[in-house]
This record gives C-alpha cells, sequence and structure tokens, in this order.
C-alpha cells in the first residue's frame, strides 16, 4: 500500500533540527503531533516524550509513559553518523505512521527523510505556518 504524502511545518523541522543539534552526538527522539485526512498526513507540532533517555547510537521512551493523545502520528530520531536511512532496530521499534530520521550535521531539511512502516521514503511538502491548512 502506498503510503500517503506528508505535509510539514517549516516550524517542526527547525525545532526538529534544533532539538537533535542540541543532543549531538547523543541520539534525540521525539514524538510527531498532527492528524491525517483522507489524501495526506499533517505534522503540525514535536514534543518530547515523557522519561526519554539519549545515548551514543540510541534514544528511547517507554510506550506506556505516552499520554493518550490520538494527535501523536509518529516519531523523530536523529541518526549522530549523518546516515538518512532507516536501520533494522528503527523499523522494529516503529510507532505510528511515519518515521522522521534527521541526520547529522542537522542543518537543513536535506539532513531529514520519512519513512512508511515498510521503511519506503515518503514524499514530503514543508509549508510555512501561513499557508495553514
Amino acid at each position: 500500500m502506498m503510503a500517503k504524502p506528508v505535509v510539514v511545518y517549516r516550524s517542526v523541522i527547525e525545532s526538529m533540527l534544533s532539538h537533535m543539534k542540541t543532543l549531538h552526538p547523543k541520539e534525540g527522539a521525539l514524538l510527531l503531533n498532527g492528524r491525517m485526512d483522507k489524501d495526506r498526513i499533517v505534522i503540525e507540532e514535536v514534543s518530547i516524550p515523557p522519561l526519554a533517555a539519549h545515548g551514543r547510537g540510541f534514544s528511547n521512551f517507554s510506550l506506556h509513559m505516552l499520554p493518550n493523545d490520538f494527535s501523536i502520528i509518529g516519531t523523530a530520531h536523529s541518526h549522530p553518523s549523518g546516515v538518512l536511512r532507516l536501520s533494522i532496530g528503527d523499523l522494529n521499534h516503529f510507532y505510528g505512521r511515519i518515521i522522521v530520521v534527521a541526520a547529522y550535521p542537522y542543518d537543513s531539511e536535506r539532513q531529514i527523510a520519512i519513512f512508511d512502516r515498510d521503511g519506503k521514503a515518503v514524499k514530503y511538502e514543508i509549508i510555512s505556518l501561513r499557508d495553514k491548512m
């Protein structure tokens, strides 16, 4: 099944990159909040998972600690190695509809990729808040 295209607010991209850069060389993890409609997935905010653990080569959080929040549509995490693709571990710990990977050096959207549950890259569009849908 082909994944829905993704729309991401520029403020989300900037927050993600800033958070990952702050944690480097440790791996960071974030929750993606947004909504789905019949044609696309819209990522509107990021949030830090409760009691998230960050280390060299891993990031983790307990699923049972997550709030009962139906706006969580996926996760984002960093790859301090600079590799912009999913690992087997990433696929095995997939949560939600999509996963975003931000790769070192976290300077621009060129270091971001979005994947579906099958590990396939998903096309995405970045919009500003003034273009809010």
